[in-house]
């Protein structure tokens, strides 16, 4: 398969091309590196980086910026950080993309336990979570006539990501990247649509 991998570069998008990089033909893709640029804030930067590649197999995406912080102090702009980056970065990637799909493509989205499971300074990650799970639900619906696919992962806070992100997850059991990874593969080769892969 020809597969799109935005956010490549980062620790979980390291371990998804470590997993499917060795079967498939990837294109790695950031926002200043990789084999392709593209910001996901940008409409013109995404139907940009689908008129540069061509058409694809799948379309996966590991990035998007969240604010933390305690919701008395919060600002409006500071919440509108994670809706424009990662919830609506991710929805613009998936709308642009079903229109670059080969037949029986599929689009794989992420969000993240906190979608499900809240913790203290979180209400913006909670509430971005949700929507691109609720985002997936509804899309599958209408993906499915026309033989495409689309699911999210939401992994656990990364063992690798600890030292920046421990402190938020007070309880949780961490899981490592590779593990998470699987989750991309299962939905990249597998035939489900419409589901979060939970890695909890």
């Amino acid at each position: 398969m020809k597969i799109l991998l935005v956010g490549a570069s980062g620790t979980l998008g390291q371990a998804v091309a470590a997993t499917l990089g060795t079967h498939h033909q990837l294109i790695r893709a950031g926002r200043h590196g990789g084999d392709a640029q593209v910001d996901l804030t940008d409409d013109a930067s995404v139907q940009g980086l689908f008129a540069r590649i061509g058409p694809v197999d799948a379309v996966i995406a590991t990035t998007g910026r969240l604010h933390f912080g305690p919701l008395a102090d919060m600002s409006p702009t500071q919440f509108n950080l994670g809706l424009q980056d990662k919830l609506l970065g991710q929805v613009r990637l998936a709308l642009v993309a079903q229109h670059h799909l080969n037949n029986g493509g599929s689009i794989t989205l992420t969000s993240g336990i906190v979608g499900a499971q809240p913790i203290r300074d979180g209400a913006n990650a909670t509430a971005v979570n949700a929507a691109l799970e609720g985002f997936v639900r509804g899309a599958a619906c209408e993906l499915l006539p026309r033989g495409l696919r689309i699911n999210v992962v939401s992994p656990n806070v990364l063992v690798e990501s600890l030292d920046d992100y421990g402190a938020y997850f007070p309880g949780f059991e961490a899981v490592t990247a590779q593990r998470a990874s699987l989750a991309y593969q299962r939905s990249v080769e597998g035939v489900q649509s419409g589901q979060v892969f939970n890695v909890w």
